[in-house]
């Protein structure tokens, strides 16, 4: 199958995929079941299927079903946050487990494998798993998991995937792939090989920065979707129904979201990369980046995210920030809204990010419109 028609099918999975109209009304849109228990039947058994809603709830039943059919996987689940989803996924391993992991990925998850996992007994090396060598040479005999993103955040360096699950793989090792950003219309790591994909839910899939989530989806049944189903029951960390319902909705436009959103991020890395302020721009679709050739390969489509450093480092990074005008300054992405963010001065510590760059998230607006904003805020930041 093509990739078009790959990226066509999952359109289709984004409106339909769990979604069945309410049997008792005929309601197109899926009503909010907001019980926290459900009646037994007479014989004291559960045939309608719910007992607790930590243990399962209609909303939350739909979303893990679209989730699941969008990365072409055997079962999903749903968190309250992407650093939760994160976490179950880590905590599915043992103590003693050694893994590999972007040197640039998710701060969040950095500060926590260097912080309660490593106290916990995990063992992480952080290496740049755009270069396959570097990965094989950081490999042990007790690696259990490869932990990637590509486009990783905030460099956007590009990771051969299917190289990375077959590495993995070698070792009796699992590939755990970040898919927030480009989404599982961009990019499906499982079909590549991998053994799990999470996602802040929060970002593209929710798509209006208004509801706080997070996924894990797993490409087989076994181990491993057990203990994201036992994370969720025993820990009770469970994505709520309305929530799931709020995230549901947004996926069922995400297909056009995201064509927009690409489509206008390549347009910003282009004008961005003519820009005598700008040193240097981090963006997958322009052919000069490091990473085009294997992200065409493996993406349907380069996404809506991108960086870029400024001449002049760190004060001058931030006085563009400080003079946009459509951009707004604030953490996150994959919203209607177009965003810029400092990403050094977030990170704290341990950030490997340059001084001088800027995280972009392109929102809905029209993308003249932000090519101009970016060159007035880069004007004024030189004149001043």
């Amino acid at each position: 199958m093509s990739k078009e028609r790959d990226r066509e099918r999952a359109a289709t999975d984004a409106v339909h995929a769990g979604m069945q109209p309410d049997p008792v009304t005929g309601a197109v849109m899926p009503p909010i079941h907001l019980a926290t228990t459900f009646e037994r039947d007479a014989d004291g058994g559960y045939a309608r299927g719910y007992v607790y809603s930590r243990q399962g709830n209609p909303n939350r039943d739909a979303l893990e079903t679209a989730l699941a059919q969008l990365e072409a996987g055997a079962g999903a689940a749903a968190f309250p946050s992407g650093m939760a989803a994160a976490f179950a996924v880590l905590f599915a391993l043992e103590p003693g487990d050694h893994l590999v992991v972007a040197d640039d990925c998710y701060y969040g998850v950095g500060e926590l494998l260097r912080g309660p996992l490593a106290r916990w007994g995990l063992q992480a090396d952080f290496v740049d798993l755009s270069s396959l060598e570097e990965a094989r040479a950081a490999m042990r005999p007790n690696t259990a998991l490869v932990w990637a993103e590509s486009p990783s955040n905030p460099m956007l360096r590009i990771s051969d995937l299917q190289a990375l699950a077959e590495l993995a793989h070698q070792h009796d090792a699992r590939l755990a792939v970040d898919n927030t950003w480009p989404t599982p219309l961009g990019q499906q790591p499982l079909l590549l090989g991998a053994d799990v994909v999470v996602h802040s839910t929060t970002k593209y899939l929710a798509g209006h920065s208004d509801v706080l989530g997070g996924a894990a989806v797993a490409r087989e049944e076994g181990p491993l979707l057990e203990r994201l189903r036992e994370a969720q029951d025993l820990a009770g960390i469970v994505l709520g129904p309305f929530d799931c319902w709020l995230t549901r909705r947004g996926i069922l436009s995400l297909p056009a979201r995201l064509e927009r959103q690409t489509r206008g991020a390549q347009a910003v890395a282009e004008a961005l990369q003519l820009h005598p302020a700008v040193e240097q721009v981090h963006y997958p679709g322009l052919p000069s980046d490091p990473g085009h050739a294997v992200a065409a390969r493996q993406m349907h489509g380069f996404g809506g995210m991108l960086s870029f450093q400024v001449r002049g480092g760190e004060a001058a990074a931030m006085a563009v920030a400080a003079h946009t005008r459509l951009f707004r300054r604030a953490t996150s992405l994959g919203g209607p809204e177009s965003l810029i963010e400092h990403r050094a001065s977030i990170e704290g510590p341990h950030s490997a990010t340059p001084g001088g760059l800027l995280r972009l998230s392109i929102g809905l607006e029209g993308v003249q419109d932000l090519i101009e904003d970016l060159d007035q805020a880069l004007t004024q930041a030189q004149a001043g």
